[in-house]
């Protein structure tokens, strides 16, 4: 409130929360949790409010799948987690450059990722690869 005001802090308040919560229910629909998020907002030339970075991806939120949940527990997730428990399995003092990420590791992230895709979108990741021309 202090850096943007009463009036443009409710304003963004009211549009994450609507934004959570359709993006929950969605994914709740399709058997995955959004445990939480995070939105970036900025403001245009017009000075209307605009997203400002990624949304509701695996990089900005916590997915978890709803049939592997458990109150206080900590299910397997479809996000960056999974990196980050390799990480803590290092003796790194998270300094840069940071270590380099091992090909099973990288293939146990993407392999979530596509399950989060194809789970959200009830489509074959294979399909978006193939529309876009994406190499993998």
């Amino acid at each position: 409130v202090a850096l943007v005001g009463e009036e443009r802090f409710d304003q963004i308040e009211r549009l994450s929360i609507e934004l959570y919560r359709t993006a929950a229910d969605y994914a709740l629909e399709r058997g995955i949790i959004i445990a939480d998020t995070k939105f970036e907002f900025g403001l245009d030339a017009d000075g209307r409010v605009v997203v400002g970075d990624e949304v509701l991806t695996p990089d900005s939120s916590r997915f978890w799948p709803v049939d592997e949940y458990a109150p206080g527990g900590s299910p397997p997730s479809y996000d960056k987690q999974y990196v980050r428990n390799w990480l803590e399995t290092l003796d790194w003092d998270k300094t840069p450059p940071g270590p380099e990420i091992p090909a099973g590791v990288v293939e146990g992230t993407r392999s979530r990722y596509v399950e989060a895709y194809e789970k959200l979108t009830g489509r074959p990741f294979a399909d978006y690869l193939a529309e876009t021309g994406s190499p993998s």
